[in-house]
C-alpha cells in the first residue's frame, strides 16, 4: 500500500486520463508499458483500455465505484463493453463530464448541483449508494476538487468546515484538505486512487504525499 509518482505522456494531471476502483484501472491508449505496469502495482488491479466517444480523457467523462459508472452519454456501445458486471448510467447532455462532476466511493456519492434529482435517483440506483447534490470549495465540479477512496477523502484546501462536515456525514470517513502536484488545489484531477495505493503526479511535493497518506487511510 502506497502512492506511485507518474506523469503520463509528460502531463501529471494522471485524474483527467484516467479512473480506477477497488478492481479494475480504466486507462486509455497511447500509454507506455512501463505506466501502466506502475499503475497496476499501485493500486493492485486489472488493467482495462478503453476510451468514451473516441476520447482518452476517461477520469474527466467517467465516474466510477465497485458498483456502476456514470459516463458520457456519447460512450459507443463497444466502449461500454469494456465495464463488464458493472451498472452503467449515461449522463444527460448538459453536465456530461461525470469524473469533474461526480465524486464517488462505494459509500456515498456527492454530485454537481446542477444534475436534477430524477437523474440524482438514477445515479444512487446505478452507483448503488446516497448521492448528494452539493459543492466544494464554492466548487461544482466536485469530482476534479477532490479525491474519494473507501477509507477516506482528500479535499481542496479552500473547502469550508460546513462542506467538510457534511462530507463526513453522507460518507462516514476521514476528510481532510490537501494539494497535490505542488499546490494545485484540484487533486480529483491529479491522482487516482482507491483503498490500496494512489497514483499521482510527479510534480507532487513529499509534504503533499504525506497528506494523501493520512486522508486516504495509508497510515492505518
Amino acid at each position: 500500500m502506497g502512492i506511485e509518482q507518474l506523469d503520463i505522456n509528460g502531463n501529471s494531471f494522471i485524474g483527467v486520463f484516467c479512473r480506477a476502483n477497488e478492481r479494475i484501472l480504466l486507462y486509455p491508449p497511447g500509454l507506455t508499458d512501463t505506466s501502466v505496469k506502475k499503475m497496476v502495482t499501485a493500486l493492485d488491479v486489472e488493467p482495462v483500455r478503453m476510451t468514451v466517444g473516441g476520447s482518452t480523457l476517461l477520469g474527466s467523462l467517467l465516474a466510477l465505484n465497485s458498483k456502476g459508472a456514470v459516463v458520457s452519454n456519447f460512450i459507443e456501445v463497444e466502449e461500454a463493453s469494456c465495464l463488464d458486471g458493472i451498472n452503467i448510467v449515461k449522463a444527460p447532455v448538459k453536465l456530461n463530464a461525470c469524473g469533474n462532476n461526480i465524486l464517488c466511493n462505494d459509500r456515498a456519492a456527492l454530485v454537481n448541483p446542477g444534475y436534477t434529482k430524477k437523474f440524482v435517483q438514477t445515479m444512487s440506483d446505478g452507483l448503488d449508494v446516497e448521492v448528494v447534490r452539493g459543492s466544494i470549495a464554492g466548487i461544482k465540479t466536485v469530482g476534479s476538487a477532490s479525491v474519494a477512496v473507501n477509507k477516506g477523502i482528500l479535499v481542496h484546501p479552500k473547502a469550508t468546515e460546513e462542506e467538510l462536515s457534511m462530507m463526513r456525514d453522507l460518507f462516514k470517513v476521514n476528510v481532510q484538505i490537501g494539494t497535490a502536484n505542488y499546490g494545485s488545489p484540484m487533486v480529483g484531477a491529479c491522482m487516482i486512487a482507491n483503498t490500496k495505493g494512489a497514483v499521482v503526479g510527479s510534480l507532487s511535493t513529499g509534504i503533499e504525499l504525506g497528506r494523501m497518506e493520512d486522508a486516504l487511510g495509508f497510515l492505518d
